[in-house]
């Protein structure tokens, strides 16, 4: 007697043998959008982070800004809120209008003189050898690396009445009236170091990125200006400035901002005085807050500044805009 078997028909399974099943096009459109989101999951806390750091101090000096906070509020928090009573006060306070005029000519005074040598020192530093270029970007690197407060340190002791090397080398000079002359003493001599530090500070930065700009125009262009005569002044006029303009306003508004709320150099080196001739916005605000506890008036003036600044550079940028869209 025979057995038979029976052999099991394959079970169809909707795909080739060898190859993965088929997967659903809504799985994979879920897997690439649960891969898309990862990077925004990774980066979310240092982004939360910086937002907090930097919105919740500027909220809250706005909320002072309206509020009456002084050192009784500020230990016993029972602030009360009086609407816009402290910028009235700081806008009919005759001393912050001299504040204000004193830091625009600061600014204006820094600005022209940063822009100025960085833009000379960046010229001068393309045209040198590899070595003699070498040796002016890393000194410019080591100026721009030194601390704030180190720096102003230095210049305090530069101009020292009685150890100053700056008075020992004018009277050497035979200038025998700068002997223990005191210097920041005098209103018009404390600004002018002021100025001096902070052009200081400032141009190494300048420089470099403005010599990075420069290194970018085709040597071409250059070549076939003077052919035509073009000499240095209308080389960097029609060729070089035209082609670096967006670098330059950059590092302008740049240096705007900084020199505009420069505080630290000031506030160690003078305290915003003799008098009031290195008191600008910042200082002027800490001081209000400082000298009589006033904290309101010290947010409000902090706003003001603020506000000061950011319509310095959209008036900037709103003319930067209307010649660009002349010359297209």
């Amino acid at each position: 007697m025979s057995t038979v078997r029976e052999r099991s028909a394959p079970r169809r399974t909707g795909h080739r043998p060898g190859r993965p099943p088929a997967k659903h096009p809504g799985g994979r459109r879920a897997g690439a959008d649960r891969a898309a989101f990862w990077p925004y999951l990774l980066i979310a806390p240092a982004v939360l982070g910086m937002l907090y750091l930097l919105l919740y101090p500027l909220a809250r000096a706005v909320l002072i800004s309206f509020q009456d906070f002084r050192l009784r509020q500020l230990i016993l928090g029972d602030a009360e809120f009086v609407g816009p009573r402290n910028y009235r006060t700081l806008l009919g306070d005759p001393q912050f209008w001299e504040v204000v005029r004193r830091t625009f000519v600061f600014m204006a005074v820094c600005v022209v003189a940063i822009m100025v040598l960085s833009t000379l020192v960046a010229l001068m530093t393309e045209r040198l050898g590899r070595v003699a270029r070498t040796v002016v970007l890393s000194s410019l690197v080591l100026v721009w690396a030194v601390p704030v407060v180190a720096a102003t340190t230095v210049f305090q002791w530069l101009f020292h009445s009685e150890f100053g090397i700056v008075n020992e080398t004018l009277t050497r000079l035979g200038l025998d009236s700068y002997e223990g002359y005191p210097w920041f003493a005098n209103g018009t001599a404390a600004f002018a170091i002021v100025v001096v530090l902070i052009v200081w500070q400032s141009v190494p930065f300048a420089a470099i990125t403005l010599y990075s700009a420069l290194v970018t125009v085709p040597a071409e262009l250059y070549e076939s200006a003077r052919m035509d005569g073009a000499g240095a002044v209308r080389l960097f006029r029609s060729v070089t400035f035209p082609l670096i303009r967006p670098i330059f306003m950059l590092v302008l508004s740049l240096e705007v901002i900084w020199t505009f709320k420069a505080f630290v150099q000031i506030w160690v080196m003078t305290r915003g005085g003799p008098g009031e001739a290195t008191t600008i916005l910042p200082v002027y605000a800490v001081q209000t807050a400082l000298a009589g506890q006033r904290y309101d008036l010290g947010s409000a003036a902090s706003m003001l500044t603020l506000l000061l600044m950011s319509g310095v550079l959209v008036l900037y940028f709103r003319q930067l805009f209307r010649q660009e869209g002349e010359q297209l």
